[in-house]
């Protein structure tokens, strides 16, 4: 029987902001003019490069050398368009049938699945494609020229998830239509369109997920699915927030396990958290390591990466982890006592910062300089302000874990603005058949 709740409202981010709306898309236009397209290059957002008299497209479900023939969308901007593919008229030998029937190109585009946007592209391309984004992105933004392999998660971290990119996604959410039917958005657009299936989740949830059920005045219907203990649908029919202890369960990564809010944070991929943490203990520069430093692991969540620290230095290390959310940092407290110099603070990491910098007196500023900072921050990435306050505090090394390449791009320059360069990087892919990449970036201060 599914469950029912009402959605948590948490402290938000740094970088995101109480109360912000999700960015609405343009309608497409139904009526936009039909043009054939060489398309040439991918671009961030998992769409691809053409031009048309010119101008630059965008176009979506297309592939690097294929000419597809396209509906023009969006001609709101003078120097671009957006474009949805309708047809391919040269393919690409990269181009497989898409891992997601309900979202092929056979669709009409207002009928695609959204989600899966890189599920007609063979694997291994796809990877090479996000490859690219990520050098791109650190060349034009970050002002580093450096190769990287995007690489897939170890298959004894993520046992049920097929060579295809299928079968890895924990948690799910299926929208709800004015009619109470569910199933995903459409790609680029907030109409519900009904599914038969949904490939991506683990087999657990894909077997779970009601996809003929009715739920009527409902939010959304989201599907969990952890790795201790049973899944659950989770029917989301408010926008109050519940009164009285959120439910809970654990995460297991190796041979720690995790509390935390069941709807709470964590990675998706059913590898995912493992494969950081093991990234993360190898990105840490030993002889740069300091355990009695004041080691910080930013926007903490519920403690995975201060623990993969800690894993690897010992019980004695001195590790602060901090987190807006007040149930994650109480969860990290609990998930860290193994720890005697671990501790968890709720704080807005900006804030954390300010009150670090003007706190810090001349005596003090060596535990900072000695300093290992592993950060994992939200898409938007860190900005301006905290790498203000983590170049003045001047930590040895920072160990950057980035969900979005351009902002990981924009931070990487800024913190070369300020005396740090790229020492280290690797990539994975923990979202496949999507455009998205996980990176993990090691930064060391220039002597």
């Amino acid at each position: 029987m599914a469950e029912t709740r009402r959605p948590r409202r948490r402290r938000p981010r740094a970088g995101e902001q109480r109360g912000a709306a999700r960015p609405a898309s343009p309608a497409p236009d139904p009526d936009g003019p039909v043009v054939e397209l060489e398309v040439e290059r991918v671009a961030h957002g998992g769409v691809f490069v053409a031009h048309h008299e010119g101008r630059v497209v965008f176009v979506s479900d297309a592939i690097p050398g294929e000419r597809v023939s396209a509906r023009i969308t969006d001609r709101r901007h003078d120097r671009f368009w957006r474009a949805e593919t309708l047809g391919v008229l040269r393919a690409s030998p990269d181009r497989q049938d898409h891992v997601w029937a309900e979202a092929s190109v056979e669709r009409a585009p207002g009928n695609r699945a959204g989600g899966a946007e890189f599920g007609h592209i063979r694997m291994d391309r796809q990877r090479a494609l996000k490859a690219e984004v990520l050098r791109d992105a650190l060349s034009r933004m970050g002002g580093v020229e450096t190769d990287v392999e995007v690489r897939p998660v170890d298959p004894e971290l993520a046992p049920g998830v097929a060579p295809d990119g299928t079968g890895w996604r924990t948690r799910v959410r299926l929208q709800v239509a004015a009619d109470g039917a569910v199933g995903p958005y459409a790609a680029r657009s907030h109409t519900v369109v009904p599914v038969a299936s949904v490939p991506l989740a683990v087999p657990g949830l894909a077997a779970l997920a009601p996809l003929d059920g009715r739920f009527p005045g409902a939010r959304a219907v989201d599907l969990v699915a952890p790795s201790v203990g049973e899944p659950a649908i989770v029917v989301v029919d408010a926008e109050r927030m519940p009164r009285g202890p959120r439910p809970t369960i654990e995460e297991r990564v190796g041979d720690r396990v995790f509390r935390l809010d069941r709807d709470g944070f964590w990675q998706v991929h059913r590898g995912a958290a493992a494969t950081l943490s093991r990234a993360v203990q190898d990105l840490v520069d030993g002889d740069l390591f300091d355990p009695a430093a004041a080691n910080l692991d930013l926007y903490g969540g519920v403690g995975l990466l201060a623990a993969a620290v800690g894993d690897r230095f010992g019980r004695a290390v001195r590790i602060t982890t901090v987190e807006s959310d007040a149930g994650a940092t109480e969860h990290a407290g609990a998930n860290l006592a193994d720890w005697v110099g671990a501790r968890a603070v709720t704080a807005r990491v900006d804030r954390f910062l300010d009150d670090a910098v003007q706190g810090s007196t001349a005596a003090e500023r060596p535990r900072w300089h000695d300093a290992t900072v592993v950060l994992d921050p939200p898409r938007s990435g860190a900005g301006r302000q905290v790498v203000d306050r983590l170049a003045e505090l001047r930590p040895r090394q920072l160990v950057y874990v980035a969900c979005d390449p351009v902002a990981l791009a924009r931070d990487v320059g800024l913190l070369r603005e300020r005396g740090y360069r790229l020492a280290d990087l690797a990539a994975f892919d923990l979202f496949p058949n999507t455009h998205h990449v996980e990176a993990v970036a090691r930064l060391t201060a220039i002597v």
